[in-house]
């Protein structure tokens, strides 16, 4: 299974979707405190629909909580617009770690610090990020069609 993690979602409705991603792909999401919402909120249930009771979630009180309980961090790769390696040159494997930072600001300097793996996605310059949910779905897809690929 890939592990998706947001750090600080602040939206309910982009975690929602997320959610149900995740569930579609038998992904685990991986969801680090604080939020931007609670997570009973309304927008997230209607985001995620019925299938939030399907989800493999794990909420962390912060990060270290999060880090520590990671087998190997190489396989630990985050998603910025900063970096210069794009997702679609990465290769993938069952059981990485794919993280996203909060919709406002994205992954602080001082979290990617913790982390080697920085991968981008490839955008037109006339927009600076991609929707998170988008994002997730773009990253999860490639990694799910390269896992699939590597079982044949």
């Amino acid at each position: 299974m890939l592990n998706v993690v947001l750090v600080e979602p602040e939206i309910p409705n982009n975690t929602g979707n997320i959610g149900r991603l995740c569930v579609g792909t038998e992904s685990r999401l991986h969801l680090i405190h604080p939020f931007g919402f609670v997570i009973n909120d309304k927008n997230l249930k209607r985001s995620g629909l019925d299938y939030w009771v399907h989800l493999h979630v794990t909420e962390y009180q912060n990060v270290e909580e999060w880090i520590a309980q990671i087998p190997n961090h190489s396989r630990v790769f985050l998603m910025s617009s900063h970096s210069d390696k794009s997702y679609l040159e990465n290769e993938f494997q069952d059981g990485d770690w794919l993280v996203f930072g909060k919709e406002s600001v994205g992954l602080s300097k001082e979290f990617m610090a913790r982390f080697e793996n920085h991968l981008t996605i490839p955008m037109s310059p006339l927009i600076r990020s991609f929707n998170i949910a988008n994002s997730v779905a773009f990253v999860v897809g490639e990694a799910k069609r390269q896992i699939g690929l590597k079982k044949v």
